[in-house]
């Protein structure tokens, strides 16, 4: 069996979009086998991608959130989760999750029947997530042709054909099963709040190392700050600010392992105004001193 690709961090860019290749040009899907656990904060922290995800609960249980909605996905069920959508796992124990990522567009061409009739419906106007239970009929069938999907990448030889088949069969039991289309304009709103969420994201990064306030933060997209608290809050379930420590912290914990800078040096060049309170918020974060945390690195 060839060895899955592992990660044991998210990478993105300046909007939460996952900077890494999912496949190829020629088959553009790859095949994963991790575990939630061996991340950096047993997270696997918030992203999107314009490829569909499919991933299965084999061990554990993951504790999701997509867009707003914070959920639980036990062992032996499935989560679709639509191209854009931003989503975050967590786990408090080994939680084992085979998955793939991958372009609808390899199933079939944008401006094909197949696509325009059994695709672009839910990855246009469709739910951000779908749940699979294997105790419902259908969602069982879902969930075994995602499983044929996995042993077909399994496979030492892999088997292209069967994973696309497996794929097709996929998405007719969804069609098939389809709810009714949801409000257009709910949806849209949705959009505007995760774009206004990117760009205040975007600002923070910019400009983690100054005195910001919720009021700077607001202003990037022009609205206030009770709004700005709201953005935050249902996509990611933080507030700014809270938000904008725990970045500072991760840059913290990146200096601490790229330089010999001393702790106080590194707290003052992440925007924290007392060592003490960094050494104190670095240590709820990642369960260490920073020295502790430069020792073991």
């Amino acid at each position: 069996m060839p060895a899955p690709t592992p990660f044991s961090r998210i990478t993105t860019d300046e909007t939460l979009l996952e900077n890494v290749r999912h496949g190829n040009p020629a088959f553009p899907l790859q095949y994963y086998y991790e575990d939630i656990w061996d991340f950096d904060l047993h997270c696997v922290d918030w992203h999107w991608h314009p490829e569909l995800e499919y991933m299965y609960v084999q061990s554990g249980r993951a504790v999701c959130f997509v867009g707003e909605e914070k959920f639980i996905v036990s062992a032996g069920c499935g989560l679709l989760i639509n191209s854009r959508a931003i989503h975050r796992f967590e786990a408090e124990a080994s939680t084992v999750i085979p998955n793939v990522v991958y372009s609808p567009l390899l199933l079939a061409p944008e401006n094909s029947l197949i696509y325009q009739k059994y695709l672009q419906p839910f990855i246009g106007g469709g739910a951000d997530f779908v749940l699979f239970d294997p105790s419902v009929e259908w969602q069982a069938a879902c969930i075994q042709r995602m499983t044929e999907v996995f042993a077909s990448q399994e496979r030492e030889d892999v088997d292209e054909i069967v994973t696309v088949t497996s794929l097709l069969g996929f998405w007719n039991e969804l069609y098939r099963h389809r709810q009714p289309k949801s409000d257009s304009s709910g949806k849209k709103q949705d959009r505007i709040n995760q774009t206004r969420l990117q760009i205040m994201m975007q600002y923070i990064q910019a400009h983690y190392r100054e005195n910001l306030r919720l009021e700077d933060i607001g202003a990037a997209v022009h609205i206030g700050r009770s709004l700005a608290l709201q953005v935050f809050q249902q996509g990611i379930r933080q507030s700014p600010i809270a938000y904008l420590i725990e970045f500072r912290l991760k840059q913290a914990a990146k200096l601490l392992t790229s330089t010999e800078k001393t702790v106080a040096r590194i707290a003052e060049e992440t925007g924290f105004e007392s060592a003490t309170y960094f050494c104190r918020r670095f240590k709820a974060l990642y369960g260490m001193t920073p020295k502790d945390y430069r020792n073991r690195q």
